[in-house]
């Protein structure tokens, strides 16, 4: 499937509008789950700035993200038992920009260039590595922010905003290729396995219903954290054992 650039422009387009929706459910929804909200536009709105500026790791983010917003309406059409045309409409979106992010000539504006290859003297099966991970970084980092910023009846909160920063810096260190990136993934993943439910509180608007669907229970989010460093446990320990 060629139009490289019409599809890309087509998915910045879907993360942008969700951008605003996001931020200006934060601003005009309730002031309990702002913090939230203005996440999760951050989490959009970084999908759309890296897809625009060209960083190598912005195709597979975007993909996750868009990934995210398709599970979140899956989870939220099996729990109403209904088809909802707003969480339709969300997956929908959400599975077009999955689409247009797809195949490889896509790859070739992103992790195709050989410039940062060359500067982090990364072979084919390292690419596809770090890929991986990044996908599962964007699926993960959403959920996680929800989890983290939603409003909640009962304690945990420290917790809660000590994963956040786990998972933020973690998910820096990993575009930036470093250890400790994987090992904070990693370390929040185990966290929030070991924690108990989230109980989070149900709020009205459009942002903010769709923000509730999209929690999940901590064990499976520690999952995906654990999964997004999996990737990089064997080569790390081949390289310890190398010392």
């Amino acid at each position: 499937m060629k139009l490289v650039g019409e599809r890309r422009a087509l998915a910045a387009a879907v993360f942008a509008f969700y951008f605003l929706l996001m931020f200006m459910n934060a601003m005009l929804g309730p002031e309990q789950t702002a913090k939230a909200l203005y996440a999760l536009a951050g989490v959009y709105g970084l999908a759309f700035f890296g897809l625009v500026a060209g960083y190598f790791w912005a195709r597979w983010y975007s993909v996750g993200v868009a990934i995210f917003g398709l599970i979140v309406a899956v989870v939220g059409v099996w729990q109403m038992g209904a088809f909802e045309p707003v969480l339709i409409f969300f997956g929908g979106t959400h599975l077009a920009a999955a689409v247009f992010l797809w195949g490889d000539r896509m790859s070739e504006p992103y992790e195709g260039q050989h410039a940062w290859r060359e500067r982090y003297h990364m072979d084919d099966n390292a690419v596809q590595r770090l890929g991986r991970s990044v996908m599962r970084a964007g699926v993960s980092l959403p959920f996680v922010l929800l989890y983290g910023l939603m409003p909640r009846p009962e304690g945990g909160a420290l917790a809660a905003l000590a994963v956040v920063g786990l998972t933020l810096v973690g998910f820096g260190g990993l575009v930036k290729l470093r250890t400790w990136g994987v090992l904070a993934l990693g370390l929040a993943g185990a966290t929030l396995a070991m924690v108990a439910g989230p109980h989070l509180t149900h709020v009205g608007s459009v942002g903010a219903g769709i923000a509730h669907v999209g929690t999940l229970p901590p064990l499976l989010l520690g999952a995906l954290l654990i999964a997004t460093a999996a990737p990089f446990v064997r080569p790390m320990g081949r390289w310890i054992a190398a010392r």
